[in-house]
């Protein structure tokens, strides 16, 4: 009688770890690169200016960041959103792939397994990708903000969180608390903030078509508009409001991440100042517009990226960033105790 075949060996071998799971630098960098270009005009321009080593790993972890991202939301490339129906078992996906890259086993992803390689060059830890992941598990969740702190708590999962590891990527140290190195990644997640809050004043008509609302809710009740009318005509001047307050958010923390920049080499520091010119820019225009702010989308031609770059080429060259009167009310810190009490 023939041995009956064990469902499993007694002995499995152990793959073994390498960083990009195996995959050569050169076509992770590659693919990394046409992500970013396709996914984010205004950050593959402002990557253009870092030192070649810091621009390949940027666009590494923006692969990971922009993945993450369209398996969170069912899309591709930022496109339209999809069903969203099994969105709880696609983050626990993206827990599952980040971890294994971070382990060094192939993921059979290359923009997890350039996850991996960026994160063994720069010391990148799960606890940094957890940060992030945890902004897509609200998304699960449905959630909404109910007031200020929350809707920074958002800003600071989906946005500071990568500004501190994009920080990292450009050789930011960890340190100890309270040192030179933690000031810095703080202000880093302040640009992440700026960021965040930018998008969401220029994509509440595209939020509200999602039925995503990340506006908190006591913004909303003190401009009495009634739940989910927001984005009815005759709440446009109150939403013109509520875009201050935000572009007034943003504002504050974008004049704090001046402070982290001028710590960085010069082309760090001009890539950098790049990108957040071209962000907050976004921002003023939806000021500008008020009530007109939502119509047809807000973006930066190719000439206004121009220019912004070479504004920043003299602001980086100068590097005197102006003093603040105070830091920002919201940090990193303050946040991750608010999301360890909640």
């Amino acid at each position: 009688m023939a041995r009956q075949r064990p469902l499993a060996p007694n002995y499995v071998r152990e793959t073994p770890k390498r960083a990009g799971g195996g995959r050569n630098r050169g076509p992770l960098v590659e693919k990394a690169h046409a992500a970013i270009k396709q996914g984010s005009k205004s950050f593959h321009a402002a990557s253009r200016l870092f030192s070649r080593t810091t621009r390949e790993r940027v666009w590494l972890l923006y692969a990971w960041c922009r993945r993450c991202d369209d398996i969170a939301d069912g899309q591709v490339m930022g496109g339209e959103l999809g069903d969203q129906s099994d969105i709880a078992d696609r983050v626990k996906s993206i827990r599952v792939l980040t971890r294994r890259a971070l382990d060094g086993q192939p993921t059979g992803d290359p923009a997890f397994d350039a996850f991996g390689l960026v994160a063994s060059e720069c010391g990148l830890t799960m606890e940094d990708a957890e940060a992030v992941i945890a902004g897509f598990e609200l998304d699960a969740q449905d959630w909404r903000p109910r007031d200020e702190r929350d809707l920074m708590r958002y800003c600071w999962h989906v946005a500071g969180a990568v500004g501190v590891m994009m920080a990292k990527v450009m050789g930011v140290p960890r340190g100890d608390e309270g040192t030179l190195a933690e000031d810095t990644l703080d202000r880093a997640a302040d640009l992440g903030f700026a960021f965040q809050l930018a998008n969401i004043a220029r994509d509440i008509a595209e939020d509200d078509a999602a039925d995503r609302c990340y506006l908190p809710v006591e913004w909303l009740v003190e401009e009495d508009i009634e739940p989910g009318q927001h984005m009815k005509p005759h709440h446009r001047q109150e939403m013109a409001d509520i875009a201050e307050r935000l572009v007034s958010l943003m504002e504050v923390h974008a004049a704090a991440s001046r402070i982290g920049a001028a710590r960085l080499p010069f082309r760090s520091r001009w890539a950098i100042l790049t990108a957040a010119r071209i962000y907050t820019a976004i921002g003023h225009e939806v000021r500008r517009r008020g009530t007109e702010a939502w119509d047809h989308r807000v973006y930066t031609s190719k000439l206004q990226k121009i220019g912004h770059a070479l504004a920043a080429f003299f602001e980086a060259l100068w590097n005197r960033p102006p003093a603040l009167a105070e830091l920002p009310r919201w940090t990193r810190r303050n946040l991750a105790e608010h999301v360890a009490t909640a």
